[in-house]
C-alpha cells in the first residue's frame, strides 16, 4: 500500500497504478512528435537566453523527466520557453558575460535558486501567491516580452550585432551597426521567417485540401520548423556560406547532460535571488494556465501546489544538468494534448528522444544558420503579442488599462524585471484601490417579495425612520474607514433615521481594523440616537464577532434576513408590500 502522503507528493504513483498498452502507444506517438518540435526550438531558446545551444537540450531532458514525476499535468511540456530564456539572459547578463563559465555558472545558479522557491511554495502551499498578478498585467508583460524578444532576434536575422535589454536600446544597437549587415544571413534568415509564417497560416488548409487527414496534416504543420532547420542546414553547407559570415551554430557537444554544480556563493546568490523569484512566478502563472486549460479539456483536475513542487523539481533538475530555468510551455504543450498524449510519460518520452538526438545528431547542426533558429524564435513569440488587450481594457476598465498600458511601457523601456515587478505593484495596488472603496447601495424592499435592491436602479419601498446599506466587498484595513465615513455622512443628512441596518451577505471576512471601524460606527450612531444593525451575516464572519465584544455592546439586533429586519424595525413598509 502506497503511504498517502508519498503519492501526494508523486503522482506518478497514481497515474502509473493504471498504466496500459493504449495510453503508452498514444504517448510514444505524442513523444516522437513533440521530440522533433523540441529540437530546433530547444537551441533557438538557447541562444535566446545567451547560453550554449546545447544548454537548451540539456534543459529539455531531466526537467521533463522530474516533471513526470512529481507533476499533476498529463498533456503539460516542460522546457524552456521564450520568457523564461529572456528573464534568464537579462539576469544573467547582468552579472557575468555571456559566452563565459560564469555566465553558464550563473544561468545554472538561477535555476537552482528557482526550482528550490517553488518547491518551498509548494510544500507551504502557498501556491495563490501567483494570484497577485491580474490577467491584464500578465497579458501587458507577455506581450511586451514578446516584442522586446522579437526585436532581439532581429540582428540575427541580418547578420549584424544587437544588444541592450530594452527596446530603446536594441533599436539604438539595430541601427547603428545596419550598415555591418551581411546580406547572405539577411537572405537566410528573410526567408526562413516568411516560410515559416506560412507554414503556420498555410501550410495545413493546403495539405487538407490535397486529400490529408486533419490529424496527419496538423503534425507536418507543427514540423514545419525542421523543415527549415534542414533547407538552411544543408545549403549552408553545400554553399559553403560559413566561409561568407554566415554564422552558424558550430559544434555542439555529442553528449548526455553533464553532471553539473550550481554556484551558491553568497555574492551571486543574492544578486539572482529576486530575478530567479520573478522568474518563477511568471513561470508558473505561464505553466499552471496551460495545464489548467488542457486539462478542462479532457475534465481532469490540476493540483496548483502540486505543480509548484512539479516545477521546482524540473528546474533543480535543470540546475545540476547544464540547463537553465524551464517551465511549461504553452506551443510544446498544445502540440503534446493534440498528439494524444495520456499521461505524464510522454514527457518522460519526449526527454529519452531528446537525449538520442543529443548523443546522435547534434553533429548535424554544426552547419545550422544561427538565423533560422532566431526566425523560429521570431515566429514563437508572436503569436504572444496582443496589443488588443489595450483595446479590451480601455472599453471595460479604465483602471485595468492603466495597468496593462503600463506594464507594457515598462517592460518595454526600462526591461524585463523592472516590467514583471511593476506588474505584481500594480496588480496589488489595483486590487487594494477596487477594494478600498467598495461598491455601497442603500436598498429598498421590491414590492410583492422579500428582495431588496438598490434605490437608485429600481422602484422599491423604503422607510423614513430606516436606513439600510449594502456593501459588496469584504471588510478589511484598506476600506473600513471609507465605510464608516459613508454611513455617518448619510445619517447627518437625514434626522427622521432612528435605525441602520448595514447588511452583510458579501462580507466574508472582517479584520481588526474594520472590526474597530464597525464599534466606531455604533458608538457614533448611539450618541445620534441611532441604533445600529446587522442583517445577513456569514456564519465564519459571526463566529469571529462571537469572539469579541462587539455584539454585546451593540445597540440593534443581528437579523438573520434583511426582511426580517425590515419586518421588526419597520413593520408599516413589511405590510405595505
Amino acid at each position: 500500500m502506497i503511504p498517502k502522503t508519498l503519492a501526494r507528493y508523486m503522482p506518478i504513483l497514481d497515474w502509473g497504478r493504471t498504466y496500459d498498452s493504449n495510453a503508452l502507444s498514444n504517448d510514444l506517438i505524442a513523444a516522437v512528435i513533440v521530440t522533433i518540435m523540441l529540437v530546433p526550438q530547444s537551441l533557438a531558446y538557447a541562444l535566446l537566453a545567451g547560453l550554449p545551444p546545447e544548454a537548451g537540450i540539456y534543459a529539455s531532458i531531466v526537467p521533463i523527466i522530474f516533471y513526470a514525476m512529481f507533476g499533476t499535468s498529463r498533456a503539460l511540456a516542460v522546457g524552456p520557453v521564450a520568457v523564461v530564456s529572456l528573464m534568464t539572459a537579462a539576469a544573467v547578463g547582468q552579472v557575468a558575460e555571456s559566452g563565459t563559465m560564469g555566465y553558464a555558472a550563473a544561468a545554472l545558479t538561477l535555476a537552482f535558486l528557482s526550482g528550490v522557491f517553488l518547491l518551498i511554495l509548494g510544500v507551504l502551499r502557498l501556491g495563490f501567491i501567483a494570484n497577485f498578478l491580474s490577467h491584464p498585467v500578465i497579458a501587458g508583460f507577455i506581450t511586451a516580452s514578446g516584442i522586446l524578444i522579437a526585436t532581439s532576434q532581429v540582428g540575427h536575422i541580418l547578420g549584424i550585432k544587437s544588444d541592450g535589454h530594452t527596446l530603446i536600446h536594441r533599436l539604438e544597437s539595430l541601427w547603428h551597426n545596419l550598415g555591418q549587415m551581411n546580406l547572405i544571413t539577411a537572405i537566410i534568415g528573410i526567408a526562413a521567417t516568411a516560410f515559416l509564417f506560412w507554414v503556420r497560416k498555410g501550410l495545413k488548409p493546403l495539405l487538407r485540401s490535397y486529400g490529408l487527414g486533419p490529424r496527419l496534416a496538423d503534425v507536418i504543420t507543427k514540423a514545419g520548423p525542421v523543415a527549415a532547420v534542414v533547407a538552411t542546414t544543408v545549403a549552408t553547407w553545400g554553399l559553403g556560406l560559413a566561409d561568407r559570415g554566415v554564422a552558424v551554430v558550430g559544434e555542439v557537444p555529442q553528449s548526455l547532460p553533464p553532471l553539473t554544480m550550481p554556484d551558491l556563493s553568497s555574492e551571486l546568490v543574492g544578486q539572482l535571488l529576486i530575478p530567479a523569484i520573478l522568474i518563477s512566478i511568471i513561470g508558473f502563472v505561464e505553466s499552471i494556465s496551460v495545464a489548467q486549460t488542457l486539462a478542462a479539456k479532457k475534465r481532469q483536475r490540476i493540483k496548483p501546489d502540486q505543480e509548484l513542487i512539479g516545477l521546482g523539481m524540473a528546474n533543480v533538475g535543470a540546475a545540476f544538468t547544464g540547463g537553465y530555468p524551464v517551465t511549461g510551455g504553452f506551443a510544446r504543450s498544445v502540440v503534446n494534448f493534440d498528439a494524444g498524449a495520456e499521461t505524464p510519460a510522454a514527457g518522460a518520452f519526449t526527454a529519452v528522444g531528446l537525449a538520442i538526438a543529443a548523443v546522435a545528431l547534434t553533429p548535424l547542426v554544426f552547419f545550422l544558420p544561427k538565423a533560422t533558429l532566431a526566425a523560429t524564435i521570431i515566429v514563437a513569440v508572436l503569436s504572444l503579442v496582443d496589443l488588443s488587450i489595450l483595446k479590451k481594457a480601455w472599453g471595460y476598465s479604465f483602471a485595468d488599462f492603466l495597468a496593462v498600458a503600463a506594464t507594457i511601457t515598462v517592460t518595454l523601456a526600462l526591461g524585463v524585471e523592472a516590467g514583471v515587478s511593476a506588474g505584481v505593484i500594480l496588480s496589488i495596488a489595483l486590487h487594494l484601490y477596487k477594494t478600498s472603496k467598495p461598491h455601497i447601495a442603500e436598498v429598498g424592499l421590491v414590492p410583492g417579495t422579500q428582495h431588496f435592491r438598490n434605490v437608485k436602479r429600481h422602484a422599491v419601498l423604503t422607510s423614513p425612520s430606516l436606513l439600510t446599506i449594502r456593501v459588496d466587498e469584504s471588510l478589511y484595513f484598506a476600506n473600513a474607514r471609507f465605510l464608516e465615513d459613508y454611513i455617518l455622512d448619510r445619517v447627518v443628512q437625514d434626522c427622521p433615521i432612528r435605525d441602520v441596518v448595514l447588511m452583510c451577505p458579501a462580507v466574508n471576512e472582517v479584520d481588526m481594523s474594520a472590526l474597530e471601524s464597525l464599534e466606531a460606527i455604533n458608538t457614533r450612531l448611539k450618541e445620534l440616537g441611532i441604533r445600529f444593525h446587522l442583517s445577513e451575516v456569514k456564519g465564519p464572519v459571526m463566529d469571529r464577532l462571537k469572539k469579541t465584544h462587539f455584539l454585546d455592546d451593540l445597540t440593534g439586533k443581528v437579523f438573520l434576513a434583511q426582511f426580517d429586519a425590515l419586518a421588526a424595525l419597520s413593520p408599516e413598509t413589511a405590510k405595505a408590500a
